[in-house]
């Protein structure tokens, strides 16, 4: 499991969840991993120590994805700590509930804040450390292609918008060697969304296998997207949700 050895990897909103998983699957493959983290300074911190526990290098660095200035920062943070960078995993993102017409204006700038002003921001301050073979993979949503349910629109409009995103960087870094890439969770079993919620039951209704899916399996994609076996793949986007938007 020596895929990435020597390769150094940033994780945005990697202290639970979906992202602390990402980055425990990057050390696994032998990347040193620097996650950010905007509250949960303890968790970053056990993660920062099951990374080490690797044998690898892991970093947490303080950033809220809602400033700008804290996201740019923490690129060039973790390029300093880990002596470089190769991959960029814009994982970090928000979740606001309700229709459309009742929507604050505060709730709209956050979710387009972080869902999408994070990633462009983040992307934008990691390319000039990213060479040949680099990555930048970002986690989406199965909602940004099918919206079976309401209260869920301008969540999954700012997921759709990653789509865009995705394949026009991939076209501009494609040159340089350097692929970007796409990874859609459906209902997966997290502090946000867990299988036990009041929502679970119609979610899991939705899925052609019929039950959740778990950080690990999100986690999966995009370690592979993340390896050289993936050099031919990029301007797409994996979809991992058990068959939700079959």
């Amino acid at each position: 499991m020596t895929e990435l050895m020597g390769r150094r990897a940033l994780v945005t909103g990697g202290s639970r969840g979906i992202g602390a998983a990402i980055a425990l699957a990057l050390a696994d493959k032998g990347a040193d991993v620097a996650l950010t983290y905007e509250r949960s300074a303890d968790r970053a911190a056990e993660v920062v120590r099951a990374i080490e526990a690797k044998g690898r290098r892991g970093l947490a660095i303080q950033a809220d994805s809602a400033d700008a200035a804290a996201v740019k920062r923490s690129v060039d943070e973790a390029a300093a700590g880990l002596g470089g960078l190769d991959i960029l995993v814009n994982n970090a993102g928000i979740v606001r509930y309700g229709p459309v017409e009742e929507m604050s204006l505060t709730d709209i700038d956050a979710i387009l804040g972080v869902n999408i002003r994070s990633v462009i921001l983040a992307s934008q301050a990691a390319v000039p450390h990213l060479g040949q073979g680099g990555r930048v993979i970002t986690i989406g949503s199965c909602l940004a292609e099918r919206v079976p349910m309401p209260g869920v629109t301008v969540y999954a409009m700012s997921k759709s918008a990653l789509l865009a995103f995705t394949r026009g960087l991939a076209r501009e870094l494609g040159p340089r060697g350097i692929t970007v890439n796409l990874v859609q969770p459906g209902p997966t079993d997290t502090d946000m969304n867990p299988a036990t919620g009041d929502q679970a039951d119609g979610q899991r209704a939705l899925t052609a296998l019929g039950h959740y899916g778990t950080s690990k399996d999100v986690a999966a994609a995009v370690a592979f997207l993340a390896s050289p076996a993936a050099r031919q793949i990029t301007g797409t986007g994996i979809t991992v949700d058990g068959g939700a938007n079959a």
